[in-house]
């Protein structure tokens, strides 16, 4: 509580999903002064609004939350806009945070950087042991210069920046846009739609047999702060739970959530992505004394009812505007 009470915090990307977690857990740690820029006062991706924002805002600290992210089809069709969106984010952010002495930057970077055939658990040690899922290489590899920008700065600079490597993420608040979103409300959506249909079969992506692990997003908050906290040294560090599903005892596990009684149909003709994801996720323990507390069931039954909520909410608004 008292190491943030004078802090002024930029969170870029705090407006979105990960980035609420992260806004509303400062708040409870008693963080007074944070400062979220809204993409339509502040494009990222041009020198002059980054160099704008440091003028407007001194800041002690930058959490770099903000990137262009979706599922495997987005990633697909907008690999180039992934690729520069997130780049020239990330390295004028770090550049110019230093050079408005800003004591501390912490990015977050992407499960997606590191190699597709990358030995399980995976360890940060392996993080360049070879190239990306092809898929998402050009956002994994985009936020991935924000370590090596890390080391570097450290290196010629003495800059204290950091980062961290968050797993998959889900909970309330995620993006349930089926042509952007991640696997997860992807699923949840899918099964209720199918069951609201009384639709015989729903078809899923791939074959089933990929691995993930999940990070539950007050998790990834919590996680994200302790490094903040306590942690300052450019080597990266995994963020997540350790634990491994399969995309096929994945969908089944959100299929009796949701009640949905038809088949899973898995459309094999498209890619099944990264064939394994699980994190070593030992350095965090160590460094800052970081766990995850929410188990997956527990995460997706609360996903699953924050969704119907923000549903009911939705049907509600919409028919006190057909009323008026």
């Amino acid at each position: 509580m008292k190491f943030w009470s004078d802090k002024r915090v930029i969170v870029t990307g705090g407006s979105g999903f990960l980035g609420t977690h992260v806004v509303d857990a400062l708040r409870e740690r008693g963080c007074r002064h944070i400062v979220v820029p809204r993409s339509n006062d502040y494009d990222l991706r041009h020198q002059a609004n980054v160099i704008r924002l440091y003028r407007a805002h001194r800041a002690d600290m930058v959490l770099h939350l903000a990137a262009a992210v979706g599922g495997i089809g987005a990633n697909r069709s907008h690999p180039g806009s992934f690729f520069y969106d997130n780049l020239m984010m990330g390295v004028q952010l770090m550049e110019y945070a230093r050079q408005f002495e800003i004591p501390k930057f912490v990015a977050v970077g992407t499960i997606c950087a590191y190699p597709k055939f990358t030995p399980v658990p995976f360890r940060e040690e392996d993080l360049w042991s070879g190239y990306p899922e092809e898929t998402n290489a050009p956002y994994g590899l985009a936020k991935k210069m924000l370590l090596v920008q890390s080391e570097a700065y450290r290196q010629e600079y003495d800059y204290n920046s950091i980062y961290l490597l968050p797993v998959n993420l889900y909970g309330p608040g995620d993006n349930f846009d089926l042509e952007t979103s991640h696997v997860i409300p992807a699923i949840i959506r899918r099964c209720l739609e199918a069951k609201e249909a009384d639709a015989p079969s729903i078809r899923l992506w791939g074959d089933g047999s990929p691995t993930r692990e999940f990070l539950y997003a007050t998790d990834a908050a919590e996680g994200i702060l302790k490094a903040a906290e306590h942690y300052n040294d450019s080597a990266s560090v995994n963020i997540g739970s350790g634990h491994e599903i399969s995309i096929h005892e994945l969908a089944d596990e959100i299929k009796a959530l949701t009640g949905y009684t038809g088949e899973i149909v898995w459309d094999t003709e498209q890619p099944n992505g990264q064939p394994r994801r699980c994190l070593d996720v030992s350095r965090a323990k160590q460094k800052f004394g970081f766990e995850s507390q929410v188990g997956l069931k527990e995460g997706l039954k609360r996903t699953l009812e924050w969704y119907q909520n923000s549903l009911g909410t939705e049907a509600q608004t919409s028919a006190r505007t057909a009323a008026d």
